[in-house]
């Protein structure tokens, strides 16, 4: 009878840990994904941890023209000056790319990292699915910007996210209520993670949330807006997130390695963040924003979308303090513009990943990192990256590079 009894409860454990053991493990490797001793090989190992998503690479690979650069020796940053080189140890670089004109002036990679290693690019991936929202607009699919997002999705009736127009969630100004702090192991984005890593699927979660403001009228990053644009995106266009970056970009643009997007067990990708690629094929995002969405006489993202996407054309979206806002940088539409002067812009992801684009020098900066110490110099490292940004597109304005 005790071996009945005792047999019964090994098979009672054993059935647990094949239906809650995958879960478990995806936590504790959440939880420890950041640590200093894993972050860099956590980071370029992204599928190790989630479930993913395959997105194919181009059939016609773009390959870039290569010429002689050197990054120069300092920057400046609130009147000091920094070596540039020695800076981008400190934040952990893992890669840098420069193009100037749409040719390779500096690659190199460190930690682990080269020019065929996917990494995860965080908030960067904001960027791309606002391309694909301009041109699911462009197209048709999006009647008005102003639509309140609850037109297409209607089963978010009733939540925080009821008749928030869709402009409104393009430029983080939902009002939904959203602690972004990923240094507060209670904040929202750390549950949203947690909950999907025990298998609640986005779209429940984002049902959960509420509203605090008037939306349109203050800008406060929530990272849950982006997501339901990805669930309006497949909405109208009956496709997955993954497929439509294939068909509208990827495929388009040259990228020249297979990336894939993390995903939830509902098969949802991570629109808010989980875009895994290369940074070369990082850059040729850049560079095709660079010049106006068109790729070698190709439009791919509507120019007039491309303009719209970085510039603050509402007062609390403007750069600088302000108090319609949670943040230093402007904000467009999923681009970042950290202003003064307002012409260059950029995709950012915590831990300092990065796409920077100045119109002004023809330049685009990719770059991506495994900064542990992002948390308690969130700010800090940011404003240090755009001063390290502007010194090298500054840099190629000399005789040699016309």
């Amino acid at each position: 009878m005790l071996y009945k009894i005792l047999f019964g409860i090994f098979i009672v454990v054993i059935l647990a840990a094949l239906i809650f053991g995958p879960k478990a493990l995806r936590v504790y490797n959440f939880i420890h994904l950041f640590d200093e001793d894993k972050i860099s090989n956590n980071f370029i190992n992204i599928n190790k941890v989630f479930p993913t998503t395959p997105i194919a690479k181009s059939k016609s690979p773009h390959v870039f023209v290569k010429r002689a650069f050197e990054l120069p020796e300092f920057y400046e940053l609130d009147g000091k000056t920094y070596n540039l080189e020695e800076s981008l140890d400190y934040f952990k670089s893992d890669g840098l790319i420069v193009l100037h004109k749409g040719d390779l002036l500096y690659e190199s990679y460190w930690q682990g990292n080269s020019k065929d290693t996917t990494h995860i690019s965080w908030s960067v991936a904001k960027s791309f699915l606002s391309a694909l929202i301009g041109i699911a607009y462009h197209d048709g699919l999006i009647a008005d910007l102003n639509d309140p997002i609850t037109k297409y999705l209607k089963d978010f009736i009733g939540t925080g996210y009821e008749n928030v127009p869709i402009r409104d969630i393009l430029q983080m100004s939902s009002g939904v209520v959203f602690n972004e702090d990923y240094a507060d192991p209670n904040s929202d984005i750390n549950k949203f993670a947690r909950a999907v890593a025990e298998g609640t699927s986005m779209r429940d979660f984002a049902k959960t949330l509420r509203n605090g403001k008037v939306p349109g009228t203050f800008n406060h990053y929530v990272s849950i807006d982006t997501q339901m644009l990805g669930m309006l995106l497949e909405e109208v266009t009956g496709k997955r997130l993954a497929q439509s970056l294939h068909e509208k970009i990827w495929a388009k643009i040259g990228m020249e390695n297979d990336a894939y997007y993390m995903v939830d067990d509902t098969g949802m990708e991570w629109a808010l963040g989980g875009l895994n690629a290369t940074l070369r094929d990082y850059a040729k995002f850049g560079l095709l924003y660079l010049n106006k969405g068109n790729w070698e006489g190709q439009q791919v993202v509507p120019e007039d979308w491309v303009d719209a996407s970085h510039v603050a054309d509402q007062p609390h979206l403007l750069p600088g303090k302000n108090d319609l806002s949670s943040n230093d940088w402007g904000y467009g539409y999923q681009w970042w513009i950290p202003g003064f002067p307002d012409t260059d812009y950029l995709a950012a992801g915590i831990y300092n990943q990065y796409i920077y684009i100045d119109p002004v020098t023809n330049v685009v900066i990719a770059k991506t990192s495994s900064n542990y110490k992002f948390n308690e110099e969130r700010e800090y490292s940011k404003a240090a990256h755009v001063a390290i940004f502007r010194a090298i597109a500054n840099s190629t304005k000399g005789e040699l590079l016309p």
